[in-house]
């Protein structure tokens, strides 16, 4: 195999996000149901026999919002996925990796850990490796927390820090996404002095109670626990929502943020947003393109 083309790699929704403990080491304990979603990544891979990993940003400087987008930077989680299996299977072989951003940066929806999982799924058929499913998966969080999701195959229950996984079926789903120009800091979230890092431990059977006999995932269930601490860091948190809000949707963030979101349940008209936010109307995956890799 020579070069593989047009990998997907999704984004993802949390449709709730409760902080339940912390660690002696600092990590935080959480509980999600994170579900896939259509707003997804491109990435090609093209063999190198040299053992060099080089990447290129296939992404136009100006595609997305008016305001533009940044270069992605050298030392992405792809190169880093792609150097840390390398190693671990010893293998000699390199690769070129072009990467079609899409999904936008700073909004909690997973793009870099979902580019960083792609990656290494496509490298083990490209470099024709495959590490036992327990090692990639310890591979995939020393990376990044979120990584071992989107090699999951599908939506799922998640807690700890990112590690525990149990598959959960969940309803087809229309959303509208919205992230605003601004940004937040994961790292100055976690560690603010008021984040709620208390809220009681919840079942999947109770989430799952909820998913399937109210007609919206986001209606009687749970909260961002992240979500005050974001919205005052960032105030276009709240503009968002607000905006939502004024077209009768419930609005949640996802993840860290700045990206929010509301269930769609019939069309809607969304023109006459605010100069640089990005509108996007998403719907959820059966399951992962790469699901069985």
């Amino acid at each position: 195999m020579r070069a593989i083309y047009d990998v997907a790699a999704p984004a993802k929704l949390n449709l709730f996000l409760h902080i339940t403990g912390r660690r002696p080491d600092g990590y935080h304990l959480l509980q999600s149901v994170f579900m896939l979603i259509d707003w997804c990544d491109t990435l090609h891979f093209e063999l190198r026999t040299d053992g060099r990993i080089t990447r290129e940003d296939l992404s136009p400087v100006h595609d997305g919002p008016p305001a533009g987008r940044e270069a992605l930077p050298a030392e992405d989680l792809t190169v880093r996925a792609a150097r840390a299996l390398q190693k671990a299977c010893g293998t000699s072989l390199g690769v070129h990796i072009g990467l079609h951003k899409r999904i936008p940066s700073q909004a909690g929806m997973g793009g870099g850990s979902s580019d960083a999982a792609s990656c290494l799924l496509a490298l083990q058929r490209l470099w024709g490796v495959a590490l036992a499913p327990d090692a990639l998966r310890e591979l995939a969080l020393s990376l990044g927390a979120d990584i071992p999701f989107f090699l999951s195959g599908g939506h799922a229950w998640v807690e700890g820090i990112g590690e525990k996984i149990t598959p959960v079926a969940l309803p087809s789903a229309r959303f509208v996404v919205v992230k605003p120009p601004a940004g937040v800091s994961t790292q100055d979230i976690f560690g603010a002095p008021d984040l709620k890092r208390d809220t009681e431990t919840a079942t999947i059977q109770g989430f799952a109670a909820n998913a399937y006999g109210t007609e919206s995932l986001l209606a009687t269930f749970g909260r961002n626990d992240l979500q005050p601490v974001a919205s005052r860091m960032c105030p276009q948190i709240a503009q968002s929502l607000d905006w939502l809000s004024a077209h009768q949707l419930q609005g949640r963030m996802t993840g860290s943020g700045s990206a929010v979101f509301a269930q769609l349940r019939h069309e809607a008209d969304f023109s006459g947003a605010p100069d640089g936010w990005q509108i996007r109307k998403c719907s959820s995956l059966g399951e992962h393109p790469l699901a069985g890799w």
